[in-house]
């Protein structure tokens, strides 16, 4: 069985998370933190949780895990995986501390010095379709974004084919569900401020996740088209619905979008391209761990729509599953929706 430590167990994420390995058939919690419950159940902050004892992250008996999820802030998370590691622990990292290969991007647009540049190197980007082959042998895994985990995957083929016009944007028009904002009381996510709105934020060039995704844009193409980013915060607890415009590259057409699609998607568990005629929606891919997506054909303009639930795909769920391949498991395992 494998000995999980989950640091940060009582934001929304970690919470998922725990859940997840609760009914992990070959994965346990052995033990969680939380710094505003500690020495508390963590059945006093989420009553239909798993009984499990929660102590500060400075206790945690990191020695006796296999693996460690790290669910804290950018900037706390660096620091504790040079000491899980140090403690021949695995990490998997659910913050933005490893994502970004360029330590000065991540100063950039975090506001802060990288806490531990020497491991960006060998951190793997966890985007399991992307990177399946390199898990198995990781030490350190930088679980993406939530909102990269909507975009990305749906992106990705038809860079690596040449279906993208040279020189045109992309625009990805994202909305999130509030829970993607974290735990902590703020006034712009409370519920009188949120359930009769409906706002963008950070649009254009401006949001954290930019550099992450044109990261892995240009991994895949020596002439990716720039990307514009506009989130919104959507009047709902979770699930990212991603709405993504992309000129193509003369003589493809909804036929050939489709055949491309289907070949690369044959293999994916939790990758799913909807029936023509069909869109995407939260309801496909809320309470999964699934990334569904479907696709419409205007003029020279392919709309791509895709989903995500931003707690599971978008973050605990894919963590678990880069767990999994870690450990040599079935990367279905435990983990709702998959299509094998």
């Amino acid at each position: 069985m494998i000995q999980a430590g989950v640091l940060g167990a009582t934001g929304y994420t970690g919470f998922e998370l725990v859940k997840l390995l609760a009914g992990h058939p070959a994965a346990e919690t052995a033990f969680a933190t939380s710094e505003s419950y500690a020495d508390r159940s963590l059945e006093d902050v989420f009553p239909a949780g798993p009984s499990l004892d929660l102590i500060p992250v400075q206790s945690a008996p990191l020695e006796r895990a296999d693996v460690v999820f790290i669910c804290l802030p950018h900037g706390a998370a660096a620091p504790m995986a040079i000491v899980a590691l140090e403690a021949g622990a695995r990490v998997i990292d659910l913050s933005a501390d490893f994502r970004l290969r360029d330590a000065g991007a991540y100063t950039r647009w975090y506001g802060l010095e990288h806490p531990a540049p020497h491991l960006l190197d060998g951190a793997v980007y966890g985007m399991i379709e992307f990177a399946r082959a390199e898990l198995p042998a990781a030490r350190l895994v930088a679980n993406p974004g939530c909102y990269p985990t909507s975009i990305l995957p749906p992106l990705q083929p038809l860079l690596k084919a040449g279906a993208c016009a040279v020189g045109h944007t992309i625009i990805a028009d994202s909305k999130s569900g509030v829970s993607g904002a974290g735990r902590e009381p703020k006034q712009h996510t409370h519920y009188v401020e949120v359930a009769t709105n409906f706002s963008p934020y950070a649009i254009g060039r401006a949001h954290r996740h930019l550099p992450e995704m044109e990261q892995a844009l240009n991994w895949w193409s020596n002439s990716a088209p720039e990307l514009i980013f506009c989130p919104h915060l959507l009047p709902a607890p979770r699930g990212i619905l991603s709405t993504i415009y992309v000129s193509l590259a003369d003589g493809w057409g909804e036929a050939d979008l489709r055949s491309l699609y289907d070949g690369t998607l044959a293999r994916e568990p939790f990758l799913r391209l909807l029936p023509a005629g069909q869109l995407a929606s939260l309801a496909h891919a809320n309470f999964t761990n699934r990334c569904v997506f479907s696709i419409t054909v205007a003029g020279e303009t392919l709309i791509l729509t895709s989903a995500i639930d931003n707690l599971i795909k978008g973050a605990a769920g894919q963590a678990v599953q880069n767990m999994n391949l870690m450990f040599g498991l079935d990367e279905t395992l435990g983990l709702p929706g998959s299509r094998m």
